[in-house]
């Protein structure tokens, strides 16, 4: 995984990305090449099996080809054997479609937003939070329940 540090100026409210505080600052370097998920990893914050789930769900997400393309690709898809031996790519794209849409479905109603917005999108938790409306530091509790119903889908032990 690519190192990009960035600086962060830290408020009260959190990371400033843009503008100047007054008085004293404080601030912290950012990994933007870590995912959220890896990021609560590293930290303590979600154990292996969730952490797990989270990959698995994001690598049938990347499989299935369902982020959005700014342009026609020509290149072709190479990705890791994912046990569908013996199939065309479409064939595995499919495939990796199905399950990526049974891991959410098992994820349950209402914990497909924030599964999609942190893992998939690597949007950050505060973030996920405002844009669902959530009140601040819900979305981690929220999360861990998610993935441990994708983990069970995906019967990661």
């Amino acid at each position: 995984m690519p190192r990009h540090l960035v600086e962060h100026e830290l408020t009260s409210e959190g990371p400033r990305r843009a503008g100047t505080a007054k008085g004293a600052r404080r601030s912290v370097k950012v990994n933007t090449g870590e995912s959220p998920i890896a990021w609560l990893h590293s930290r303590g914050h979600l154990e292996d099996r969730l952490f797990e789930a989270g990959e698995a769900l994001r690598r049938d997400y990347e499989r299935a080809q369902l982020s959005a393309n700014v342009t026609m690709r020509w290149d072709p898809v190479r990705v890791k054997s994912t046990g569908d031996t013996g199939l065309t790519a479409s064939e595995k794209q499919v495939a990796a479609k199905r399950r990526f849409d049974d891991a959410l479905s098992a994820a349950g109603k209402g914990l497909e937003d924030v599964l999609w917005r942190v893992v998939c999108a690597g949007e950050g938790l505060p973030d996920a939070e405002k844009a669902l409306g959530w009140p601040a530091r819900s979305g981690k509790l929220v999360l861990k329940l998610a993935l441990d119903r994708v983990a069970d889908f995906y019967r990661i032990g």
